[in-house]
């Protein structure tokens, strides 16, 4: 049976801390604590006279003042695993944590699924190839040795860096070392602590060369486990929940985010408010729980973008230079169905092929598998297709020999729509407008990723009101763009109205529009 003992590296909030570890250690697990050095000592006085009793809580030998980006997270984090590796000889794994982190999964639950996965769960990508670092310093991060904290001492830190680069004073990496980086998040098996703790008494040249590189926290035992440890015995992610915003600022969870963490595919999660006291509250004493079920749905990241997004106007990217130049042709007819619905307009597009000689193409911008003629390699990508949507459509009306295409978009598409109504060819939109039940919305969060199969009923529906709004969004936003030969096929029309709005649409005569709108079951779900 697993036994872990936590590392706990923390600098404010006592009594959280002390909640934290008594939370933990209740179940049967042990905690080694670093408590920053520059901390007050009251508040490390606290805390000692609170846990120093507790067997299965003990401290770092040696403290010292951490800073964001330096060595000292390390050497905390290696004074603490010191501690905890000889003073609790029966733990199996080692798991890193910080005062914000808290269980989202029971400790039989967690136990449970390190003796199923023996393996170090550690996030590891190759430092140079992989773009686990989005924007600013790479290579210089170990290159060059930076002595300054870059936000504590930013004059030093900057003065230090450009003058190693002035005079070309670049080092070598450990050439038998892979420098890998990833969070710093971690749960390590005890052999593979043990491994590393040995390595390093054999390997001072390691400590030298990580304690000079920037925000080593990063790469320091990323890069030591994958020197150490079969890629097989690795799992390369984290176990512990944490997302982040678009400006790269870590999202706090809140109250309200219970339900969400616990049916997340992690054992931790970072990072949670302070304020979130009912929060707190609910996970503390979810730890030592039993008989608990977790069903897994893992929709996390996709529901917060989701969210986060919403409201934001001007999302879309402007015309690149080829795709405003790109013409279609004056004497062309585009027809643009756009509907939430993908399966009414693939049924619509089914009967305008089957009654019309127009060339139709489905969701060709939004679905990958669309079936289309070769057009040479373009096709082949919804990336490629998107990049030269005009070349595209004007390729596919030379490959079907016609002056007439139909195809289909989504409504979030509302820039590609407005691109092709900005052509010199005549473009006609047609909204198909359609009834959203319950059970369609939630269907929808699944197939989009916003809920899981296992997400429970009570969380997606909270997610209802924000989807139907959202779909309103959308189609307010292609109504108010003052389209020209814009129509509406609407589910609560009359049948003779919507045959009207389809002769209209595509130019046929009456009996032809029925004939395309003869579906009964044009709009079922």
């Amino acid at each position: 049976m697993a036994k872990i003992a936590y590392i706990l590296l923390c600098h404010k909030d006592p009594d959280a801390i002390i909640a934290q570890a008594e939370q933990l250690t209740a179940a049967g697990d042990c905690m080694a604590i670093h408590f920053d050095a520059s901390a007050s000592p009251e508040a490390y006085g606290r805390i000692r006279s609170a846990l120093d009793q507790n067997p299965n809580v003990t401290f770092a030998k040696r403290r010292i003042k951490c800073g964001w980006g330096e060595w000292s997270l390390v050497q905390a984090t290696l004074n603490a695993l010191q501690a905890a590796v000889e003073t609790f000889p029966r733990a199996t794994h080692f798991y890193m944590l910080s005062g914000d982190c808290m269980a989202i999964k029971t400790a039989e639950y967690t136990h449970r699924f390190l003796d199923n996965h023996d393996k170090d769960f550690i996030e590891s990508h190759d430092f140079f190839e992989s773009d686990w670092i989005k924007t600013g310093m790479k290579e210089d991060r170990l290159i060059y040795r930076h002595y300054f904290n870059e936000r504590a001492q930013p004059k030093l830190f900057y003065t230090a860096y450009e003058t190693q680069k002035r005079f070309g004073l670049t080092r070598k990496i450990p050439e038998d070392l892979q420098v890998m980086i990833g969070s710093q998040w971690w749960c390590l098996r005890r052999r593979t602590v043990e491994m590393i703790l040995d390595l390093l008494q054999q390997r001072r040249d390691i400590i030298r060369f990580f304690s000079t590189t920037w925000i080593p926290d990063e790469t320091f035992f990323q890069t030591l486990v994958r020197h150490l440890i079969p890629k097989g015995e690795i799992e390369n992610r984290t176990p512990t929940f944490l997302m982040f915003s678009d400006y790269g600022m870590p999202v706090t969870f809140y109250n309200d985010h219970y339900d969400m963490l616990l049916g997340q595919d992690y054992l931790f999660a970072r990072k949670i408010s302070p304020e979130a006291h009912e929060l707190k509250e609910r996970l503390g004493s979810l730890y030592a729980s039993e008989g608990i079920d977790f069903p897994i749905s893992n929709e996390g990241r996709s529901l917060y973008a989701f969210l986060a997004g919403r409201g934001r106007i001007g999302r879309r990217f402007g015309q690149r230079f080829w795709e405003a130049e790109s013409v279609l042709g004056p004497d062309r007819e585009l027809f643009v169905i756009v509907s939430k619905k993908w399966h009414v307009a693939k049924r619509l597009v089914d009967q305008i092929a089957s009654e019309t000689d127009i060339p139709c193409v489905e969701y060709l911008f939004n679905e990958e598998d669309t079936q289309l003629p070769d057009l040479g390699g373009i096709e082949t990508t919804l990336t490629k297709r998107s990049r030269h949507r005009r070349a595209v459509v004007r390729m596919l009306f030379e490959s079907f020999g016609s002056d007439q295409l139909v195809l289909c978009l989504d409504p979030a598409n509302l820039d590609v729509v407005q691109d092709f109504c900005g052509d010199q060819a005549k473009t006609h939109v047609l909204e198909i407008e359609c009834e959203y039940s319950d059970e369609y919305l939630i269907g929808h969060a699944r197939r989009v990723g916003l809920a899981g199969e296992n997400s429970p009923v009570e969380t997606v529906s909270r997610l209802l009101p924000t989807l139907r709004n959202d779909l309103s969004y959308e189609s307010q936003q292609i109504r108010s763009a003052g389209l020209d030969n814009y129509l509406r096929l609407r589910e609560t029309a009359q049948r003779a109205e919507n045959v009207a709005v389809i002769s209209e649409f595509l130019g046929v005569d009456e009996e032809k529009a029925s004939a395309v709108m003869r579906l009964d079951y044009l709009f079922a779900d």
